[in-house]
């Protein structure tokens, strides 16, 4: 079976593009998701947040993300040691959660799979990409801040263009092309690619 990574900078539109592949039969691993799942119930990541951020990480057993993320803004060490305790227990959720699959391929979404190095771990990638301006819309709307807030948080991101130079294939999403032509071509494509993997 094909494991296969979907990555975009924020606001590019890799969750959408995931949903379609779900549509279309094949299984996705939300790595966020599965981040913030393993932050609650993790008692390694558990013990290295609260020894990381201190008390006032969790409240009432439940991850504190707003202190977290206040801290790690503005502390580029404390989020590399954030992302160093998160990050290999994810991959690994990813990779047990891939070998149950049965489709011809999977995938796993998300945002840092180069800066992870979770790369390693996939047979291909597929980018997902937008133009800043289109992204920065996205956000403020989704989110409902303010274009610098938007631009801080892209600055803290892998440079797009570089990004999209790692990836093995980059579907368009600037909202001037149809993503689901698109979707089903690599679908297609990765069908083909099953067979003879």
């Amino acid at each position: 079976m094909l494991k296969v990574g979907i990555t975009g900078g924020i606001g590019s539109g890799k969750s959408t593009v995931a949903a379609i592949f779900e549509i279309l039969g094949h299984p996705v691993f939300y790595a966020d998701a599965a981040a913030k799942q393993l932050m609650n119930s993790n008692t390694t990541i558990i013990k290295g947040i609260q020894s990381l951020f201190g008390e006032k990480s969790y409240i009432n057993g439940a991850y504190n993300r707003e202190f977290v993320a206040t801290v790690v803004f503005h502390d580029v060490e404390k989020l590399n040691a954030l992302n160093a305790l998160v990050h290999p227990i994810t991959i690994a959720a990813a990779e047990d959660w891939m070998q149950l699959q049965t489709t011809p391929y999977c995938l796993k979404e998300a945002a840092l799979i180069f800066e992870s190095h979770a790369e390693k771990k996939l047979d291909l990638i597929i980018g997902v990409y937008a133009p800043p301006a289109v992204r920065i819309n996205r956000i403020m709307q989704r989110d409902n801040i303010s274009k610098e807030q938007v631009l801080a948080r892209m600055s803290k991101q892998m440079n797009e263009d570089d990004k999209m130079r790692l990836c093995d294939y980059v579907i368009q999403n600037d909202e001037t092309r149809l993503l689901v032509p698109q979707v089903i071509a690599l679908h297609q494509l990765l069908l083909e690619k099953s067979e003879t993997n």
